[in-house]
């Protein structure tokens, strides 16, 4: 029998008495032997052990609303988050942590209560309260799957595409300041008030909800509407409303189109210069592009028929009005003669007619789509180039049955629009106040296109080409071939400038260029842009 002196109980001198197959309890001045288990020894050394100070590691609020045996428990929560206290730690009875706390017995079974409630702790009979082996909290879990191994040795990841990397900007733009965008409308010039007056007038009206919730997911038929006769009026289109799908911007139309048009292996003619996420978009769904040269007077027909001739693509992508990125326009020549391999090679084309209504010269060239086309030109505009980039609205214009089995595709990207915001977009061109807005934007912005160009050709005109556009809302400038835009943009951001910096428009080493928007700056703007342009060139 092996004897282990341990502290003094109440007084008396205990001595443990350990054998191989139980432990008992001999207190002096007694022959009584007690026996104990394993559980009852732990607590008896911690009688004698100093205690974790929790009247200073849990903060009770007389003052707060939060009931004190709430309190309690959260504090006890905080201190397992912590670490303070590890799974397994054996918490001191009620008795005693309401005399450390100086709070009544029952506000800490209370507690005890909801902290095995919420799997805090785990209560074991006649043993006592536990830190739980298995706590609620909620930790963050990976979401990167695992790479797979080529037999190359390189890692990739097996279940999903790769979109098409670019380098995206991580500078973040203050409120105070100055943006040189890709060509943008000025949103301070937008009657957004009046929009949204209309929609707070619509959401109000419950009983319209139901109806207007039953509307094709081609989108608001008021709004399907009066694009019709706008478009009939401006574009010489014939059409009605059969004809038209509302998308969630011009971007969407363009996918949703393409979609339709579209295989893995599909071939798509693009210009060599072209809008780049509608280049990315089209390698996405896995179709090839081939590059088409543009220059002055638009992009290559002749070319065109040659490829056509050869082996017909499966699509056109076209923006014969305002090309982006260069603003050139189709000639009429080239038009004609497109229109004509249109319809002898039944080619579909998608039209990307974004900012047909910003023309300052002349009365704009015509769309393709008003032509006699044979059913294969589609027809795509924006409203967000009319008001606001932040207002997202486009549309999509076909014949009747590409527009039922775009509708039916859309439903399944999303099932159905802002039909109240739509409806109230609808009020606004209904009233008039929409082609009012245009009238104003265009005078504004043709002003300021010749106030930005001359300041351009007087400040820094020895060291950018460009040509006052004719229409849209950006100048496609180019550098000279050694020169670092990158550079060039890194320095404007030092002054609280923020330029692209021209790797959306690097197709190639002979592009060094960068479209400079102006519509959405006033004279002060332009002033500062180029005023830094000049220092930083």
């Amino acid at each position: 029998m092996v004897y282990c002196c341990p502290f003094i109980v109440s007084k008396l001198l205990p001595v443990l008495i350990c054998s191989p197959s139980q432990v008992h309890l001999r207190v002096a001045k007694s022959r009584k032997i007690i026996p104990l288990n394993l559980v009852s020894i732990i607590s008896l050394f911690t009688m004698g052990v100093q205690l974790l100070p929790y009247s200073n590691l849990i903060e009770i609020n007389r003052q707060s609303a939060v009931p004190v045996f709430k309190q309690v428990a959260e504090g006890i929560v905080l201190l397992i988050v912590n670490e303070k206290l590890k799974p397994g730690y054996q918490l001191p009875a009620s008795r005693d942590m309401a005399s450390l706390l100086k709070i009544n017995r029952t506000t800490v079974v209370s507690a005890y209560e909801e902290l095995q409630v919420e799997g805090w702790i785990e209560v074991i009979e006649r043993k006592g309260n536990f830190v739980a082996q298995q706590l609620p909290v909620v930790r963050p879990k990976p979401f990167e799957a695992p790479a797979v191994k080529r037999p190359g040795g390189e890692e990739y990841n097996s279940f999903y595409k790769k979109v098409a990397s670019w380098r995206v900007s991580k500078r973040t733009l203050s409120a105070h300041q100055l943006m040189m965008n890709d060509g943008y409308p000025d949103v301070r010039l937008a009657p957004l008030d009046s929009i949204y007056d209309r929609y707070r007038f619509l959401s109000k009206r419950v009983y319209l909800h139901g109806r207007l919730l039953n509307d094709s997911a081609a989108g608001s038929m008021a709004l399907r509407t009066e694009l019709s006769h706008f478009l009939a009026k401006t574009r010489a289109l014939h059409l009605d409303p059969s004809h038209v799908l509302v998308t969630h911007g011009a971007q969407l139309a363009i996918f949703i189109a393409a979609s339709l048009i579209l295989r893995p292996g599909s071939t798509v003619v693009v210009g060599d210069l072209n809008y780049i996420l509608a280049d990315r978009l089209f390698e996405q769904m896995g179709a090839k592009l081939i590059k088409v040269k543009v220059d002055e007077n638009g992009i290559d027909v002749d070319e065109i028929e040659r490829l056509c001739k050869k082996s017909p693509p499966d699509l056109l992508y076209i923006i014969p009005h305002h090309h982006h990125p260069t603003t050139v326009t189709l000639s009429k020549e080239r038009r004609i003669k497109l229109l004509d391999i249109i319809r002898t090679y039944r080619l579909p084309v998608i039209e990307d007619d974004y900012d047909y209504d910003f023309h300052y010269e002349n009365a704009p060239i015509l769309p393709l789509a008003s032509a006699d086309h044979g059913g294969y030109v589609i027809y795509i505009g924006s409203i967000s180039k009319t008001l606001a980039p932040t207002v997202r609205l486009g549309y999509l214009v076909a014949g009747d049955d590409f527009i039922r089995q775009a509708s039916m595709f859309k439903q399944m990207v999303e099932i159905r629009g802002d039909v109240l915001f739509e409806e109230a977009v609808a009020h606004f061109f209904n009233t008039g106040e929409m082609q009012r807005h245009l009238r104003r934007s265009v005078k504004l912005y043709k002003e300021r296109r010749d106030i930005f160009c001359d300041m351009l050709n007087s400040s820094v005109g020895d060291l950018i080409h460009f040509n006052t556009p004719a229409g849209g809302m950006a100048v496609w400038a180019t550098f000279p071939p050694a020169y670092s835009i990158p550079d060039l943009a890194s320095r404007l951001a030092e002054k609280g400038i923020f330029m692209n910096e021209g790797s959306l428009y690097r197709y190639n080493e002979n592009v060094n260029g960068i479209r400079l928007g102006f519509a959405s700056l006033n004279t002060a703007e332009m002033q500062k842009f180029i005023g830094a342009l000049k220092e930083c060139r």
